[in-house]
């Protein structure tokens, strides 16, 4: 007998400005839902042309950009750029240091990008690996059909197992990342760890979370409940055209020391990034040096 996680905790994410001009809903990561291990950080972002995120730096985590429409460009320091189309996905490791720029792709008849950014703390033995990337195009993310493909559910799986399907995404810590959307209203099962932070983010239509019958709508972070024996959470679409995410990590047993883009565990790790990063030295060596060719487009 499987028994469903419930909601304990529902945010909602209001739209503010964030970087050059975008606009952002924020829920983790804001004062009204902080501590979420190993979750730090999800932004839903809209950026209109003109705006964008231009060269910064990062140390610490994980950044996992998902594309929900348009594109958007990216380069770094380590000389990697490339381009996330709507429906694909970057897992970038930021790790001992990297800066890069996120911009949007904008032209008459382009979608303005939509997506999501969520920040995933590495775990200690890793902040200061090599930065690395992980990234998928909208065909090569794989999707699951928990009730066949004429069914009214599909799932793109992320990274993790939905279902029998199985990302080739492998993070530095567990991280599951599903999108799920409903053609049709419908319910699934999906299995979670036991143990794990798990949270929804509701993009459109109305969900209801295990034998709750209150409707959750669109902009919505709904942190799940772990407690012994909830072996995953049962997803009950209500209207046509539901959509949302459902993200699981692993907690982390370490202190979060956060200051702007450098998350470590402790004040003398920040306060070494800050000086690394001054000095342009240990994973910043190119600070002071390098410009993006996006970031001024």
């Amino acid at each position: 007998m499987s028994t469903s996680r419930k909601v304990v905790k529902k945010v909602l994410a209001v739209e503010t400005d964030e970087g050059a001009g975008a606009k952002v809903r924020r829920s983790i990561g804001s004062p009204n839902l902080r501590n979420l291990t190993p979750f730090l950080m999800l932004d839903h972002f809209h950026t209109p042309s003109g705006a964008g995120f231009p060269d910064h730096p990062h140390r610490g985590q994980a950044t996992v950009t998902y594309m929900l429409e348009g594109s958007s460009l990216h380069e770094d320091s380590a000389g990697h750029k490339g381009k996330i189309e709507a429906g694909g996905v970057q897992w970038m490791c930021a790790g001992r240091g990297i800066i890069h720029a996120e911009m949007p792709v904008s032209g008459p008849g382009i979608p303005e990008p939509r997506g999501l950014q969520l920040w995933v703390d590495l775990p200690k033995q890793f902040k200061m690996v090599e930065p690395s990337y992980q990234e998928l195009g909208p065909e090569q993310i794989p999707t699951a059909y928990p009730q066949g493909e004429d069914g009214p559910v599909k799932v793109k799986v992320i990274s993790g197992k939905s279902h029998g399907v199985e990302s080739p995404v492998r993070p530095l810590g567990g991280c599951w990342y599903f999108h799920v959307i409903f053609d049709k209203p419908g319910t699934i099962f999906q299995d979670i760890p036991a143990g794990w932070t798990t949270f929804l983010y509701t993009l459109k239509g109305s969900l209801r979370v295990g034998d709750d019958s209150t409707p959750h709508g669109a902009f919505h972070t709904l942190v799940l409940s772990s407690a012994s024996g909830e072996s995953g959470v049962e997803l009950t679409a209500t209207e046509d055209n539901t959509e949302f995410i459902v993200v699981a990590g692993e907690p982390l047993d370490q202190t979060v020391v956060q200051y702007g883009p450098f998350v470590m565990t402790s004040r003398e790790e920040i306060q070494k990034t800050l000086i690394d990063y001054q000095y342009s030295r240990n994973g910043f060596e190119k600070a002071r040096s390098w410009k993006s060719e996006i970031g001024n487009l």
